[in-house]
C-alpha cells in the first residue's frame, strides 16, 4: 500500500522531490496504487520505486529514472517517457496503451502480457525480444529495431512498420491487417497463417516468402516482388492489388 508520506513529497513537485531522494538515496519507496494521473514527473529519481498498480495515465516522467522500479499492473496509457531510464525495471502486465517510448531502450525487459497498442515506439531497440502475443495495435514502429524478434501470434494489427529492422524476425501467425510494411524486406520469411488482410506491402521484397494460408485480402502488394506460385498458397487474395496494379477477383 502506497506510502502517503512519500506519495505528499511528490505532489510537492520534481525539484524538492529530488534533493529529498538524494538525500535519501535508500530510502525505500512504496507509491503502488498511488493516484498520480497527469502528473508532470518529467526527471523524477524514482529509482527502485515500488509503482506496481499505480495510476500513471497521462502523466510525463520523460528522462525520469526508473531503473529497477517495479511497475507491474501499472497504468501508464498516454504517458510520456520518451528518454526515461528503465534498466532492470519490472514492466510485466502494465498498460502502456498510447504511451510515447520513442528511443527507450527496452532490452532485458520482460514485456509479456504488455498492452503497448497505439504506443510510440519509434526508433526503439526490441532486438531479440521475446513479443509472441503481445498487444501491439496501431503501435508506431517506424524505424525500430526487431531483429531477430519473436512476433508469433502478435498482434501488429495497423502498426507502422515502415523502415523497421525485421531481419530474421519470426512472424508466424500473427496479424498485420491493415499494417505498413510498404517497401519492407520480407525475403524468405514465414508469413503462414499470417494476417495480411488491408496491409500495405507495396514495393516491398517478398520472393520466397512461403504465404501457405495467410491472409491476403484487399491487401496492397503493387511493385512488389512475388511471383503467382507464391500467392496461390495464400488461403484468400479477395479484392487483393497486385504487384501490376491489377486487382485480384
Amino acid at each position: 500500500m502506497v506510502d502517503q508520506q512519500h506519495l505528499k513529497k511528490l505532489r510537492q513537485g520534481v525539484k524538492t522531490w529530488n534533493l529529498w531522494r538524494n538525500e535519501h538515496p535508500s530510502a525505500s519507496l512504496d507509491l503502488s496504487r498511488a493516484k498520480l494521473s497527469r502528473a508532470d514527473l518529467s526527471g523524477a529519481i524514482l529509482n527502485n520505486a515500488d509503482l506496481s498498480r499505480a495510476d500513471l495515465s497521462g502523466v510525463n516522467l520523460s528522462e525520469s529514472n526508473l531503473s529497477e522500479a517495479k511497475l507491474s499492473r501499472v497504468d501508464l496509457s498516454g504517458g510520456i517517457l520518451s528518454g526515461a531510464k528503465l534498466s532492470r525495471a519490472d514492466l510485466s502486465r502494465a498498460i502502456l496503451s498510447g504511451a510515447k517510448l520513442s528511443k527507450v531502450d527496452l532490452r532485458g525487459k520482460d514485456l509479456s502480457g504488455v498492452d503497448l497498442s497505439r504506443a510510440d515506439l519509434s526508433g526503439v531497440d526490441l532486438r531479440g525480444k521475446d513479443l509472441r502475443g503481445v498487444k501491439l495495435s496501431y503501435v508506431n514502429l517506424s524505424e525500430a529495431d526487431l531483429s531477430e524478434a519473436d512476433l508469433s501470434e502478435a498482434n501488429l494489427s495497423w502498426a507502422n512498420l515502415s523502415e523497421a529492422n525485421l531481419s530474421e524476425v519470426k512472424l508466424s501467425g500473427a496479424d498485420f491487417s491493415g499494417a505498413n510494411l510498404s517497401r519492407q524486406d520480407l525475403k524468405g520469411k514465414n508469413l503462414s497463417e499470417v494476417k495480411l488482410s488491408e496491409a500495405n506491402l507495396s514495393g516491398a521484397n517478398l520472393s520466397g516468402a512461403d504465404f501457405s494460408r495467410a491472409d491476403l485480402s484487399w491487401a496492397n502488394l503493387s511493385g512488389a516482388s512475388v511471383t503467382p506460385e507464391q500467392l496461390d498458397k495464400a488461403h484468400s487474395l479477395k479484392e487483393t492489388i497486385l504487384q501490376d496494379g491489377s486487382k485480384h477477383p
